[in-house]
């Protein structure tokens, strides 16, 4: 089954209609149906970090889709883990050269260990460490 990892960009263009890349990101949603999705709790932390200043009825959305997204089969939350933490940070501080948060150092790692190539994202990061951001092509 193919995997792909899932962004906060992603999360946040599906729960936003607004968003310049809501279309995009529902048909590639669409298009995954038998795929497996991979995301992260440090995904989803920086997902609730960014509604929390966009209204109480954002804020509630996001937490029901999480909620949605926990009883899924398809999706598999990757969990916060203080070695994950400590390996991100790692890579945080050797590629200082970079504006990449900790979230995405996490998330690249998980990808590579994973051996994932795309990641549902607009974050131009993830294509400077070697992967496809399909929210941009």
């Amino acid at each position: 089954m193919r995997a792909v990892f899932a962004d906060t960009s992603y999360w946040l263009a599906l729960l936003i209609s607004k968003d310049s890349l809501h279309r995009k990101a529902r048909a590639l949603s669409e298009s995954l149906r038998n795929a497996r999705v991979i995301t992260s709790e440090m995904v989803l932390a920086e997902l609730l970090n960014d509604c929390s200043h966009r209204g109480a009825a954002l804020r509630r959305t996001a937490v029901l889709m999480i909620g949605d997204l926990r009883r899924k089969m398809e999706v598999l939350i990757v969990p916060q883990t203080s070695v994950q933490f400590r390996e991100a940070l790692s890579l945080y501080e050797q590629r200082d050269d970079k504006r990449w948060s900790l979230t995405d150092c996490a998330s690249f790692q998980i990808m590579r260990r994973d051996r994932m190539t795309q990641a549902l994202t607009h974050d131009r990061h993830f294509e400077q460490a070697g992967f496809q951001a399909l929210l941009r092509g």
